[in-house]
């Protein structure tokens, strides 16, 4: 009998973005490539949004009511915010120094480079400069529940989430039948997300092909420097610091990122963590971290732990200093470091977040908030990555958490990998 021949879900999604790619190559300059396209990146990423809230509510709920215990949630939160201000802290460091070691804005021409359009993020901008510090910790307790699961307010969800499960717990026996519902739930959302992922190929075909037609790769090659700087420095923060991380954690970094190696070339593809968000709290719990571990740490580090972002951020930031010649002293530095910590948190989650914490910063240090502007064209190809950074950051931090609360399964890693072993 013959093996059935079958192309693993990689290599599906990187056809489709090879073929997105050259039809854009082929299109580019042309704005009806625009109207054909886009409605299938469109389609799969609402597909993607359909499934997040669901999932994200049905394995709290199971996890929190499984464990029951308020004490032991309360010393995972605060571990995991301390563990997500250390790797944010450290990615930003990791940002100011590559910048300032490599100068990548300096000697660039501004009259070469062409200016994207920001005013979309400006509005967005105005509002959050407008919240107090306590107006975050005031907007993750929901006035209605119903319409933060329309908006997608993740912190507000996991609140929910949470003080939800715990009641479970708490009634006993009677909250059985609720615990048998979700747990449903989660089940079918998850045959759901796999039904979902077919469709991964045609989606990264449509969007990537929307984005090569509209910039092409000449507008890659004033900001070269730029892009290639951003890239390295991921590659180093990846493999040195998240895999220091990982050894500390009896972990390896390589063994994590061929795990995931499915969801990274999506994420890539897409520029979109919540399009990984589901497989890759799957995949976690069969690496060995608990349920109400995983449920918690990876939704809640998708808006306090965007590594790729704020080391992005940082290097965007000298980079306009540079171009417009403008030096900045390490006090300076220093007090960008400490604007970038807190707006890259308070803001976590709004469209386009990067530009949106770019603007709400700069002004702080006396850059001139036009010159996000020249690198909007290659917002996107720069977005691809630090997506990447993010989503391995994120993945990585439920099993240091596992680890660290002690509740970590070595055996159920070791059968995954016995059961993948060209992973091993």
């Amino acid at each position: 009998m013959k093996k059935k021949f079958k192309i693993s879900l990689a290599t599906q999604i990187l056809i489709g973005l090879t073929l997105g790619i050259i039809v854009g190559g082929i299109f580019y300059g042309n704005p009806n490539i625009e109207k054909y396209l886009q409605p299938l990146g469109d389609i799969f990423l609402h597909l993607i949004k359909m499934i997040v809230v669901p999932i994200i509510i049905s394995t709290l709920i199971v996890g929190v009511a499984g464990t029951g215990d308020m004490k032991q949630l309360g010393r995972l939160g605060g571990k995991s915010l301390i563990y997500f201000e250390v790797i944010t802290t450290v990615a930003i460091v990791v940002g100011l120094l590559s910048a300032n070691l490599f100068q990548p804005g300096a000697g660039i021409n501004m009259n070469e480079l062409s200016q994207g359009d920001i005013s979309k993020y400006v509005s967005t901008t105005e509002e959050v400069q407008h919240e107090g510090p306590f107006d975050i910790i005031v907007g993750i307790v929901p006035t209605n529940i119903i319409q933060s699961m329309a908006e997608g307010d993740m912190l507000a969800i996991i609140f929910f989430s949470v003080i939800f499960g715990l009641g479970v717990a708490a009634v006993g026996e009677r909250g059985k039948p609720v615990l048998g519902f979700f747990q449903g739930v989660a089940d079918a959302m998850f045959w759901v997300t796999n039904l979902v992922m077919k469709f991964a190929p045609i989606g990264v075909f449509g969007l990537i092909g929307v984005t090569v037609s509209k910039y092409g790769f000449a507008s890659l090659v004033p900001l070269a420097k730029l892009a290639i700087l951003v890239y390295g420095t991921m590659l180093f923060f990846i493999f040195v610091v998240l895999g220091i991380v990982a050894k500390i954690a009896g972990i390896s970094i390589f063994y994590l990122i061929k795990v995931l190696k499915d969801e990274l070339i999506l994420a890539f593809s897409t520029a979109s963590s919540e399009a990984v968000l589901p497989r890759i709290m799957m995949k976690m719990e069969k690496l060995g971290a608990p349920k109400d571990i995983v449920s918690f740490v990876i939704p809640t580090g998708y808006s306090f732990n965007l590594d790729g972002s704020t080391l992005y951020q940082a290097i965007a930031a000298l980079f306009i200093a540079q171009m417009y010649g403008i030096h900045l002293s390490i006090g300076e530095q220093i007090t960008l470091m400490l604007v970038l910590m807190v707006t890259s948190k308070g803001i976590a989650g709004v469209p386009g977040v990067s530009f949106v914490v770019l603007l709400a910063t700069l002004g702080t240090v006396g850059i001139p908030l036009e010159g996000l502007a020249f690198i909007a064209g290659i917002d996107r190809i720069l977005d691809m990555g630090r997506t990447v950074v993010n989503v391995i950051g994120n993945s990585l931090a439920s099993l240091v958490m596992a680890k660290w609360e002690g509740r970590f399964d070595k055996e159920k890693m070791k059968n995954y990998f016995k059961e993948n072993e060209n992973l091993a």
